[in-house]
């Protein structure tokens, strides 16, 4: 191995003690060996030189899967991600995330990721709060809409980008409008060996004699072998003892659908030129170290390759590095490690500039050696010791320049007084639009009867309203209501078109089920009573249908309507009749599909959780059932455990949860709904056990809009009612959505009464004292 100076063994001991200071555990993603591909020898490759050079850095590597299964992975390897299960991207997400690693390294190529143009890799990064690095090996210059939006998603989450060429920092400010701050130039990175004479290394392959011309890489058309093939009737009439090698296996992917087809065509093509004995195809998928040993075996490295946009090329820096004299076609990455006279470019498809070039330096041999030793020269900078030490600087600067999450609203038990600003910003004459893009309503989406149902509970929960107000929305969310209904089907519709076009005849059965909630909450808390008169019209033309649902959710929305309806009404015998059919199915399921250490209703956790153990408090306490409220206190217990955090805040079930069964909830996506039905649930068990358990617990739910979550981030925009829709691992999802705005409003009406009969108990109790 060369030997370094001084100067630089002192750089590389202040790196490395500015690294070590840092950062001491990163994860690495991409492919690796032995897939066999560049990408997964470069992965290889670069895990190898930060091993090497910080040995007491820890690099957990996870390898995109092509075959999953096929592949005998060795110990580097910490996890696997097959690329089509976008599941597994998610369940890899949270591994990093819980792994304690400070930093994500990722090797970002289009095609080794699942999904269009590989997005799957987005719904792993999106779900990880750590710094981001992302070494790209494609650039494009003309993205379609997918890749460019792959692309624009990286960069908004990365914290640098590495490209391999002067070009790709280019294309990337120019196509994508990137910042340049946060783009850096590191070339690919080239072994450590020391300038061979390519004589010494020629008998090893039985080359004595021979003037070798090699080109390496894995075979498929667009590398311009044919050029070359061309080129040499002309090179053997002037040296008759020219050899051209073809060293490397087809590509998997050309196998897989055409066989050996292209090799075949080539091997024709020297026949037909009269050169079959001055060229060799070496089918191989040849080791990094014997790789090297058949770089510093040739005289003359090209690579005649046919895409001018080609970024990276590891074969041609690989050359570079070992100081041969390089003959290549004028792509990006050719024309600058190439340029000031390191190489010879010769233009795409030109035979005769190959045969004209590889004669001339073939025949002159200083010219050759001191193209050599240009080349060598400029591989020195970018051997793997110095591209693990340039990435390692960028990483440890991300890594300290990470801000400390500092919880300041973690205790923040104010109420917000209800405020109805955001839901008439998203109302309008027909009703409430069910998504807005920030602030904006989104007409796109036009109108669900899901959240003017909700908006019509609001409208009866909400105090101070000012009465021409409160009359005008509950008649806008009650017409809609009233619209949706199909009696022909017996459901209600649910989604909506702008034009007010129905975009169905019959609505989800949870639809349909939160529907008949709000119509009882409307019939026993609207404060008009020709409101109060219409819910338990339309309730008794329409709750039949609640017999025909086979959703526990859509079961329990039933059954909170008809425990409202039974205490408007309490001698609704339709009320009665639901509540007195679903609970005995609900403590089947639970008996059903309990574990030792899962006790809930269902084998999977889902949205809305806490209105199962509610609707069997509510039942419980409407039909005089001790069993069914001692149920769903003990479900309401299991599923707000499962709610918390290992330091105490509230952590509500992510959407990345849904479907997977018997397993602990993930944290990601966390949405507003789940701490308004943990509120409503806390409620509805404090008022029939008395137990200020719930009056705490339903607060730590209320903290979660303030700030009191995994991110300290408030959700709701306490100046105009507004709530953000989601809490991301990298932030808030800062659009604001009908469900989350009335969740948070809902769940602010709840609170404030709770704290009341909070209030007024503990004065009871001391009074009493």
């Amino acid at each position: 191995m060369p030997r370094r100076c001084p100067e630089q063994q002192e750089s590389e001991v202040a790196v490395e003690r500015r690294v070590r200071n840092t950062v001491n555990h990163i994860a690495l993603i991409g492919n690796f060996l032995p897939r066999k591909c560049g990408l997964a020898t470069y992965t290889t490759d670069t895990y190898a030189a930060l091993r090497e050079r910080f040995p007491d850095l820890r690099v957990d590597v996870y390898a995109m899967d092509d075959h999953p299964g096929s592949y005998a992975y060795p110990p580097a390897v910490t996890g696997t991600i097959p690329e089509q299960d976008r599941a597994a991207y998610i369940e890899a997400a949270r591994r990093i995330e819980q792994s304690g690693v400070q930093a994500i390294w990722l090797q970002h190529e289009y095609g080794i990721f699942g999904g269009e143009a590989g997005e799957n890799i987005l719904a792993l990064l999106d779900r990880t709060t750590l710094p981001l690095i992302v070494t790209l090996h494609t650039v494009l210059e003309k993205p379609d809409e997918r890749q460019r939006a792959v692309m624009e998603g990286l960069l908004r989450r990365a914290s640098r980008v590495i490209v391999m060429a002067e070009r790709g920092r280019e294309i990337l400010k120019r196509v994508h409008g990137a910042d340049p701050r946060i783009i850096v130039t590191i070339p690919h990175g080239v072994p450590d060996r020391v300038l061979t004479d390519p004589a010494l290394l020629k008998p090893r392959f039985g080359w004595e004699g021979r003037k070798v011309v090699l080109t390496f890489g894995l075979l498929a058309p667009g590398k311009g072998i044919e050029t070359v093939i061309e080129a040499m009737p002309e090179v053997v009439a002037r040296h008759p003892d020219a050899l051209y090698v073809v060293l490397g296996a087809t590509h998997p992917n050309l196998v897989a659908h055409e066989g050996e087809k292209y090799r075949d065509s080539l091997k024709a093509l020297a026949r037909a030129k009269g050169v079959e004995d001055s060229v060799v195809f070496i089918d191989a998928f040849v080791e990094y170290d014997e790789l090297i040993d058949y770089l510093q075996a040739a005289d003359i490295y090209v690579t005649p390759y046919l895409n001018p946009a080609q970024i990276t090329s590891g074969t041609l820096s690989y050359a570079v590095g070992v100081g041969k004299a390089v003959i290549s076609t004028p792509y990006v990455h050719a024309t600058e490690i190439l340029a000031d006279g390191h190489g010879v470019l010769v233009d795409f498809r030109d035979s005769a500039a190959f045969a004209r070039e590889i004669d001339r330096l073939l025949g002159n041999d200083r010219d050759r050696n001191r193209l050599s030793g240009r080349a060598y020269a400029r591989g020195r900078t970018m051997i793997w010791p110095r591209l693990a030490e340039r990435a390692m600087e960028e990483i440890a600067a991300i890594v300290a320049a990470r801000p400390e999450r500092l919880s300041k609203s973690g205790n923040d038990d104010r109420l917000l007084p209800p405020d109805i600003g955001a839901v008439e910003r998203m109302s309008d004459a027909t009703g409430m639009l069910q998504h807005g893009i920030y602030s904006v309503p989104d007409r796109r989406h036009g109108y669900c009867i899901d959240d003017n149902a909700r908006a019509l509970m609001l409208m009866s929960a909400i105090d101070g309203l000012d009465p021409a107000v409160r009359d005008r929305w509950m008649t806008v969310y009650a017409s809609f209501v009233q619209y949706a209904w199909n009696p022909e089907k017996r459901r209600f519709r649910n989604f909506m078109n702008y034009d007010r076009t129905w975009c169905e005849d019959v609505g989800s059965e949870d639809s349909n089920g939160r529907t008949l909630w709000a119509l009882g909450v409307t019939a026993r808390d609207a404060r008009e009573r020709k409101h109060r008169d219409w819910a338990t019209a339309l309730f008794g033309d329409t709750a039949s249908l609640a017999f025909a649902l086979g959703s526990p959710r859509a079961q329990a929305f039933a059954m909170l309507g008809a425990a409202a309806m039974l205490e408007a009404s309490p001698g609704n015998q339709l009320a009665r009749a639901i509540l007195e059919r679903f609970p005995d199915e609900h403590l089947a399921l639970l008996d059903g599909n309990s574990r030792p250490d899962w006790r809930w209703f269902e084998i999977v956790l889902a949205y809305d959780n806490a209105r199962l153990p509610e609707a069997l408090i509510r039942a419980g306490m409407a039909l005089g059932r001790d069993d069914l409220v001692a149920c769903g206190i003990e479900t309401l217990d299991w599923i707000v455990a499962m709610q918390t955090a290992p330091d105490g805040h509230f952590r509500a079930i992510g959407t990345e949860s849904f479907g997977r069964a018997y397993a602990d909830p993930l944290p990601f996506d966390q949405q507003p709904l789940e701490a308004q039905s943990t509120i409503d649930a806390c409620s509805a068990a404090f008022a029939a056990t008395g137990d200020a358990k719930w009056i705490a617990e339903a607060q730590r739910a209320w903290r979660w809009y303030l700030g009191g979550n995994d991110l300290d981030l408030p959700l709701a925009t306490a100046p105009d009612g507004g709530c953000f829709d989601g809490l991301m691992p990298t932030g808030l999802n800062r659009n604001q959505g009908a469900e989350s705005i009335l969740a948070l409003q809902l769940a602010s009406c709840a609170i404030s009464r709770l704290s009341k009969a909070g209030v007024a108990v503990a004065g009871q109790g001391r009074a009493a004292a």
